[in-house]
């Protein structure tokens, strides 16, 4: 099967957990990932062992004994699955083997879609959920976690692109970059350059940062005009009823607009 296969390329074997000591393993990964302030960690154990023995999934990938990654959700409302948190070890294919494994056993259930939240100015995790997964944005979320306190967000406002994947079937692609307008693209200076009115275009570009992780620490200014810049552009183009069909290489979201509304 497809998360098996998965699973066998990135080198791990992923399974449900129940015991204590798995949680408390699932802990310390996401304490390394995220470095969280005590206050601020994405989940407890006492929280994992709740959701594992009422239903939900808590699963971790492991590499012979060690734990490379977990993903922990929860039962939502109209047959879904919210994941709310998913971490492993980059560039192995280990994060992708989980989200399969994830699907496999929505499937099983008769679960319909898989939600979660990311941050739209993360380029790398917004590639990977709209082009290797193929799920797409269904609301921007203006400070949905508000004040977060780790090593990653710390200092950053805590944005959120709700994606939605389906489990049965596969998005239709609507709308291509050919003739897309840049509305939001990097400047030479690494800021955001926002071309202006976006009235009138079918479908618009809306970039993101190179790198924001890193430019949080470098320039902290320069990574709070991408907040603003996307959130003025994508937010309000998706409130107004846009839909995000695809993410380019380069790092753009493809919006499709919503000719009603203008």
């Amino acid at each position: 099967m497809e998360h098996e296969q998965a699973a066998a390329r990135a080198g791990v074997a992923i399974r449900e957990l129940r015991e204590l000591g798995e949680f408390e393993q699932v802990y310390r990964l996401f304490d390394e990932i995220w470095h969280p302030a005590p206050a601020n960690v994405p989940v407890t154990v006492e929280l994992m062992a709740g959701f594992a023995n009422t239903g939900n999934y808590v699963a971790g990938a492991f590499a012979g004994d060690a734990m490379v990654g977990a993903s922990v959700g929860f039962l939502a409302a109209e047959r879904s699955l919210h994941s709310h948190v998913t971490g492993a070890v980059i560039g192995k294919g280990v994060g992708y083997a989980l989200k399969l494994h994830q699907r496999a056993w929505c499937r099983e259930r008769g679960l319909e879609r898989i939600t979660w939240t990311f941050d739209p100015l993360v380029r790398r995790n917004a590639y990977f959920n709209l082009v290797k997964l193929g799920a797409r944005p269904e609301a921007y979320l203006t400070e949905f976690y508000g004040a977060m306190a780790d090593a990653i967000n710390e200092g950053d406002a805590s944005d959120r692109l709700l994606a939605v994947w389906r489990v049965h079937e596969a998005e239709k692609e609507e709308g291509g970059e050919e003739d897309a307008y840049p509305l939001v693209r990097e400047a030479d200076d690494g800021r955001p350059l926002v071309a202006g009115d976006a009235r009138g275009r079918r479908v618009v570009l809306v970039g993101t940062p190179r790198d924001v992780e890193r430019l949080r620490r470098q320039d902290a200014a320069a990574a709070m005009a991408w907040r603003m810049a996307v959130r003025e552009a994508l937010g309000g183009a998706m409130a107004a009823g846009a839909r995000v069909t695809g993410f380019t290489e380069g790092g753009e979201y493809v919006v499709v607009m919503n000719q009603r509304s203008r």
